[in-house]
This record gives C-alpha cells, structure tokens and sequence, in this order.
C-alpha cells in the first residue's frame, strides 16, 4: 500500500506532487513460473525467456523476463506507490519514454521506483498525470525498465 504522504485527493494536490519522488515498492521476485505463464498469455516462447537449459548458454546465461512482463509490472508497483482518494474514475491513458535498459533474469528481485514527473488539468475536475516508473534489479548498475506511465484521474 502507499505511503500516507503519497495519497492524492483532488487536482490541485496531484499537480502540486510534479517533482516528488514517490519512493520504492518491496522487492518481488521474478520466478521462472511468472515467465512462463507471461509467455502463455502472450504467446511468446522464445527460448530465452522459456527453455533453461538453452539460456543458460545463451547471452544472458539463463532465462530472463519479457520486457513486455517487466512493462505489466509497473501496473503492480503503481499502487504500492501512490493512492487516489475521492476518485471518481481514473484510467491508464499511455506511456511515454520506455526503455528497457538491462535484462531481468529469472529469479532476480526487482522493485518499482516512482515520481511524479507531470500533471496537466483536463476539464471536469480531472488531471492527466504522468508517473515515471522505474523497475530496479537487486544489485545491479541498470534497471530493467524505465515507464512514465499516463494515467487520466477524475475527482469527486
């Protein structure tokens, strides 16, 4: 859940929020079993992301995640981050800027890093806010993703 310091009631408090670093999610660990339900749903098998034995002589030196499956994660971080109160309606509306910067091999643990890099006012008491979302690997010098994820929020 968000911290209390990064739960948003209105417009005004969304837009006075550009600039604020949001903070970090728990760690999660990226299991061969996500990989292969990710690729079950997408149907995505390659084998680098698949086949353990063959990745393991691969350029990565085992499996590693989808950077689509990475990308799915910033939906689970976004939450833990920050907190909408007195939403009537808020909806994903885009992303800007991804990168994929560094592979996430299997059984690494990552975690979201947020900040609120934009928010422009829409009419009727809406906010179009861009959160900037990066997906940090334990102990390694790159993240794997780097999202500003658009989201279109309405207020009570």
């Amino acid at each position: 859940m968000a911290d209390a310091s990064n739960t948003f009631d209105s417009v005004a408090a969304v837009q006075a929020a550009v600039g604020r670093d949001l903070g970090a999610t728990d760690w999660l660990t990226v299991t061969q079993a996500r990989i292969d339900t990710f690729a079950d749903a997408t149907g995505d098998h390659q084998w680098i992301h698949v086949d353990p034995e063959r990745a393991r002589a691969g350029p990565f030196g085992a499996c590693v995640a989808h950077g689509y499956l990475t990308l799915a994660l910033a939906n689970l971080f976004l939450p833990q981050l920050v907190r909408y109160d007195r939403l009537k309606m808020g909806v994903n509306y885009g992303c800007n800027k991804l990168r994929f910067p560094a592979p996430v091999k299997v059984n690494a643990r990552i975690r979201g890093r947020g900040e609120v890099v934009a928010a422009d006012a829409l009419k009727g008491d809406g906010v179009q806010v861009t959160v900037r979302i990066t997906v940090e690997i334990e102990g390694a010098d790159k993240p794997g993703c780097v999202v500003d994820t658009i989201s279109r929020l309405y207020f009570e």
